[in-house]
């Protein structure tokens, strides 16, 4: 809320007046053309019950116009309203006061716990700093392994330090638990800092997920930041950037962060919602011309450099509409990943969770040099069992499991053990599911995998592998 002692100050340095309010879209006009702020850069305006406006310019037109993008409701603006440019574009506080903190797209506290006191503060966007090829390319890197505690995970599709990893799904397959449940265990185990954006999803998650970190005793160790459903576009796109700028203001400590994203396809989605309130023509499929570049502008920011000795590794929950893993703005964001988790439908309604599907999922880091060849050798068995499974469970729904011959009955049947032992109870989940959470070391997971491949369960019944921990 502005006070009208502020309100008095600011109308000294009146520079532009409102002339149109189109929804999220608003028009300023300047007196001077040297008085037009630069793109991306902020101008202020008040309603008249006296709240602040932020606005961001989008575009110029002639008349000396800028015409921006509203970062927040403009409910109650009126034509002719003051407005005001306080110079450069949108600045967050990013110093350790954040921690703990809940804020939105500008930097505003929304957890009512009184102002931010911080001194250091960043402006969200940021000129591309291009990519340097070092003299030391071609030697061989070290990779450092994030031991996730989740069996699928660890075995099949490796976390490693620095890199940028996808948990696909379309509605209510489980993205967000599964993105919580690593929160939960990678924040505690390797006692890193960790930054949360929650963009587009729901303001009933954003609360679940900071009471689930409360109880948990893990919020000295995370900046949150909101841009939610109920929030004009210009929130839903710009808080991908506040995140990213958080995570780079902790690297620069020569710290390691996580950066967590829910939901990235909403991001890509407004900036479709801003190039239409634009009046921008669209491409063939119907998202904004720009799409690649704008996915790129985010993800090209997420980067471990080596002279600020931290490393940002983000792991991006991405909604895939009506279950289309070929839509435009998904197949935009494959291309940065180095890690795809598919969460799967049939998986969801078999009751198999985490529902990840690990035959349409992928995963750059699961190598003999990152991971090992003996880890490297059971992924890949594993892999190799699910594929025949897959072409015998089809067989199987026409003649019956009788009519299999001996070893394809003995693939079959460990294919099955494998893929309810795959299954976890989850820690975040234990007040819905009443099963108590359990966390798998990579080598106990690797070790039962090759136990129960080696026929050593042969005679037990593929229900007693379901949710469970290690088989000891």
């Amino acid at each position: 809320m502005k006070t009208k002692q502020a309100s008095k100050q600011e109308k000294k340095k009146v520079v532009g007046w409102v002339v149109a309010v189109q929804g999220p879209v608003v028009d300023v006009k300047f007196t001077h053309q040297q008085d037009v702020p630069n793109v991306f850069d902020v101008i202020t305006s008040y309603t008249v019950d006296d709240k602040k406006v932020t606005l961001e310019v989008a575009e110029h037109l002639p008349g000396n116009i800028a015409r921006c993008i509203s970062i927040n409701s403009t409910l109650n603006m009126q034509r002719n309203s003051p407005a005001f440019v306080p110079g450069g574009g949108i600045e967050i506080p990013v110093g350790d006061e954040v921690y703990t903190r809940l804020m939105n797209v500008v930097g505003e506290p929304i957890d009512q716990k009184g102002p931010i006191n911080s001194v250091e503060m960043r402006p969200i966007r940021r000129a591309a700093k291009g990519t340097k090829v070092s003299k030391e390319e071609g030697a061989k890197v070290g990779v450092e392994l994030l031991e996730t505690g989740i069996k699928i995970i660890d075995l099949l599709f490796p976390l490693v330090k620095g890199s940028k990893n996808g948990i696909l799904g379309g509605a209510a397959m489980g993205k967000s638990v599964l993105t919580l449940e690593i929160i939960q265990h990678i924040v505690k185990r390797h006692q890193g800092a960790c930054v949360f954006t929650g963009a587009g999803e729901r303001i009933r998650e954003g609360n679940e997920l900071y009471l689930e970190l409360e109880n948990q005793g893990l919020l000295p160790k995370i900046k949150m930041v909101f841009g939610q459903m109920n929030e004009p576009p210009g929130a839903r796109y710009g808080v991908a950037m506040t995140g990213i700028t958080l995570a780079e203001s902790i690297q620069r400590q020569n710290k390691d962060v996580l950066l967590f994203i829910d939901n990235v396809f909403r991001f890509l989605q407004a900036g479709q919602e801003i190039s239409t309130l634009l009046g921008r023509v669209p491409s063939e499929t119907g998202y904004q011309p720009t799409l690649i570049s704008e996915a790129a502008d985010f993800h090209e920011r997420i980067r471990s450099e080596k002279a600020l000795g931290g490393s940002i590794t983000s792991i991006e929950a991405v909604y895939v509409p009506a279950d289309d893993l070929t839509d435009p703005a998904v197949v935009a964001i494959f291309s940065f990943l180095d890690s795809l988790i598919v969460l799967s439908r049939e998986r969801v309604q078999m009751g198999l969770y985490p529902a990840i599907d690990p035959l349409l999922s992928a995963c750059n880091n699961l190598d003999p040099d990152i991971v090992g060849n003996y880890h490297y050798d059971i992924a890949q068995d594993v892999l190799r069992i699910f594929q025949r499974y897959e072409e015998l469970r089809k067989i199987v729904l026409v003649v019956g499991i009788d009519e299999l011959s001996a070893a394809d009955r003995t693939n079959y049947e460990r294919a099955l053990k494998l893929q309810n032992f795959l299954t976890q109870p989850f820690f975040v989940a234990e007040v819905y599911t009443g099963r108590k959470g359990v966390y798998v070391t990579v080598e106990e997971t690797v070790r039962d995998c090759k136990r129960i491949m080696a026929g050593e369960f042969d005679k037990r019944g593929e229900k007693e592998f379901y949710m469970i921990g290690a088989l000891d």
